[in-house]
């Protein structure tokens, strides 16, 4: 318990109130546009038809983009509203070859699931994309993450997977291996919009931070929040197991803005022995 506190309480000294994520300008990375809008009023920014996040700082509004991994290479447009002025911002999409990983699932049924299971796992899809395109006006959009657990990253945000021999959708978050009952800490304050066990997730935990962005927290082993609870920084939210499809008790960290999958690393402070993004 003590250790927890003081590993929190250092994490929140040493990230600013309000640094914006890094930039990286290519599929599942972040892109920050300066708008040339005067006023206290937000501008309305849309980006392939989702709200973007807006923020202002140091005096002007900035756009926080999410690109999705489908994302194709070269230009790309925001749309920016304000005052009843439509204009368009331009920025270009680099091109990122993502790494394959291969992985041995022990149960089968969680690579190629029986007839009987895909209403489950339909019903549940619509579920968790309604969570992550939720859409809640905040003027306090927090940054300023923390990890929520110690731990080694064992599988990387983008990666192409292939689940025993067979291709599946790439990794839309990174994975923190720990032992099965760690707490798991929320990264920032928010509103859980969702906890459930799903098929291949397994017990998870959405936290909306507002304005589209939220963190997803999978194969838990068990959760300690509901839905429509608030949260503030620090607070436990579940412990680490194996449930859904895993190869072994991990963590799943996701991070969504503007219903687009995104590189978690770009939101949390550095740490030592973590890969760097590039």
């Amino acid at each position: 318990m003590m250790y927890r506190l003081c590993y929190w309480l250092v994490l929140l000294v040493c990230s600013p109130a309000w640094a914006l994520p890094q930039q990286l300008p290519v599929p599942g990375g972040v892109v920050i546009l300066p708008l040339e809008i005067e006023g206290n009023v937000a501008p309305e920014v849309t980006y392939q038809k989702q709200q973007v996040l807006v923020v202002k700082q140091d005096s002007q509004w900035q756009a926080v983009v999410g690109i999705p991994l489908a994302a194709e290479s070269g230009n790309h447009k925001i749309l920016v509203e304000s005052q009843g002025a439509l204009s368009s911002i331009m920025f270009e999409v680099k091109d990122k070859a993502y790494p394959t990983q291969r992985i041995n699932v022990p149960d089968d049924r969680k690579v190629n699931p029986y007839a009987e299971d895909m209403e489950r796992i339909e019903a549940e899809t619509a579920i968790i994309n309604k969570a992550l395109r939720h859409w809640r006006a905040s003027d306090n959009v927090p940054f300023n993450f923390v990890w929520p657990i110690e731990g080694r990253v064992s599988g990387l945000f983008g990666r192409r997977r292939v689940f025993n021999g067979e291709e599946r959708n790439p990794h839309s978050g990174i994975d923190i291996a720990a032992a099965t009952g760690t707490e798991i800490m929320a990264p920032a304050n928010g509103i859980v919009t969702d906890t459930d066990d799903y098929f291949f997730n397994g017990n998870t935990v959405m936290i909306d931070h507002g304005q589209g962005l939220v963190t997803m927290f999978c194969h838990l082993d068990r959760i300690d929040v509901k839905a429509g609870q608030k949260i503030q920084q620090g607070e436990i939210i579940g412990t680490v197991g194996a449930t859904g499809r895993v190869t072994g008790p991990h963590l799943h960290l996701g991070v969504s803005l503007n219903n687009a999958r995104v590189e978690p690393l770009l939101f949390f402070p550095e740490r030592e022995g973590y890969p760097s993004v590039q």
